[in-house]
């Protein structure tokens, strides 16, 4: 009991130094946000519900089932569309789309042969083309999955068709494929009156948005400045060192333990009141969504500052100087806050880049953000990240304890 009063009354002491540092208030409170609110209307917009725009035609003569299907499928009004759904233009003239896309202005369009529908009621094979530019690989591969779709969905109906035929007994002549045919497929002139054998079902589950910059911007900040903060935290412990601070304490009874656990609780609390400040004022002035684990979120963020506490101990007892521990501190966090991909989303990374960043207890605290923010994840997805902050901060602390020594000498 003696030795945690002690060590809350190290860490009293080292928050009203804190509290009466204006430079330090500024640097901890302020400074962040000027960042944070300049890269949140720098990356406003960035985000956008980008529609899919894909284009159909076909050759065929009017009446035709490529004429049924893309009816069925196109897009007549924009405005009746729902966010994110996919918009679908019938192209009417075969070789102005052909034209089209050499020229570049659409990238590709899906067509239906000329003998299409013949090729369906013979029973033979046909094709689905796809004219797409050679450089468009997005759009070739939406057309190429499209065109699948729509040849599955078609051959499943011939196969009901066919089945149709046997049990009825009837030769499959085109004669009597066509008759049956027309039992599933309105004629033109019915398509007003009755329903396409095709069909469009779009069930919409809440709105697609726009991501808001702030689910990836207030959480990198955070991660940097609460490491900067504590880094620079190594610079005060050296120089209690320097003058002898330390020393006197440990005469004065304090236990060594005492003295360590009280500078560690010191930096966690100013730690803990810059994630509060945080998360406060991007909930209430950003509409920051915390995802489906809120939870997930304040864990991963305590175990930031826990992670950051202990390097700051530990980066305390590498430095002989008080500004030698300025200047590393400075320097690791500006070099790990990119690299760990503080000031832009990992996942927007090379792939050698992605790994690289795995070193980094940045690194893995900005997946974890990621994960549950921008992602929807659950709490389970992050543990692994949370996992590896604990374990970036047991190396650090035991380091730390191990180094740890009260006289400059």
């Amino acid at each position: 009991m003696r030795q945690l009063r002690t060590v809350l009354f190290i860490a009293q002491k080292d928050l009203k130094i804190f509290a009466t540092d204006r430079g330090a208030l500024i640097f901890f409170i302020l400074f962040p946000f000027l960042f944070i609110v300049l890269f949140y209307f720098l990356n406003l917009g960035a985000v956008e519900d980008v529609r899919l725009e894909l284009h159909v035609a076909t050759q065929e003569a009017p009446g035709g089932i490529s004429h049924q299907i893309i009816e069925a499928m196109v897009t007549e009004d924009d405005a009746q569309l729902g966010p994110g759904a996919p918009l679908i233009t019938w192209e009417r003239d075969y070789n102005r789309a052909r034209k089209a896309v050499q020229d570049k202005d659409i990238e590709g369009f899906l067509a239906f042969p000329a003998d299409f529908t013949q090729s369906i009621m013979n029973g033979e094979s046909t094709q689905i083309q796809v004219v797409v530019d050679s450089e468009a690989t997005d759009t070739r591969a939406a057309l190429h999955g499209f065109g699948k779709a729509i040849a599955s969905r078609i051959g499943a109906q011939v196969v009901v068709i066919g089945a149709v035929v046997e049990l009825q007994g009837q030769p499959g002549t085109a004669a009597n494929t066509e008759q049956i045919i027309g039992q599933f497929i309105p004629s033109q002139r019915e398509m007003g009156t009755e329903q396409s054998f095709i069909e469009i079902n779009t069930e919409e589950i809440g709105e697609i948005e726009a991501e808001s910059p702030a689910n990836y911007v207030i959480p990198g900040y955070l991660v940097m400045f609460v490491f900067f903060g504590a880094a620079l935290a190594a610079e005060t412990i050296v120089r209690e060192r320097q003058n002898h601070t330390l020393e006197r304490m440990l005469a004065s009874s304090v236990s060594r333990e005492a003295l360590l656990g009280g500078m560690f609780a010191g930096i966690a609390a100013k730690g803990l009141i810059q994630i509060a400040i945080f998360w406060a004022v991007g909930l209430l002035a950003f509409q920051m969504d915390m995802g489906q684990s809120p939870v997930g979120v304040i864990l991963l963020s305590i175990l930031i500052v826990v992670m950051s506490s202990a390097f700051a101990i530990m980066l305390a007892t590498l430095v002989r100087t008080q500004r030698s521990a300025g200047s590393l501190a400075t320097l690791l966090a500006l070099v790990l806050a990119p690299l760990g991909g503080c000031w832009w989303p990992l996942f927007l990374f090379p792939k050698w880049m992605q790994a690289l960043a795995k070193v980094t207890p940045h690194g893995w605290a900005n997946t974890g953000f990621n994960k549950l923010m921008l992602f929807g994840a659950d709490f389970c997805a992050a543990v692994p990240e949370m996992l590896a902050l604990l374990g970036f901060a047991v190396i650090f602390g035991l380091i730390a304890v191990g180094r740890f020594r009260t006289s400059a000498i």
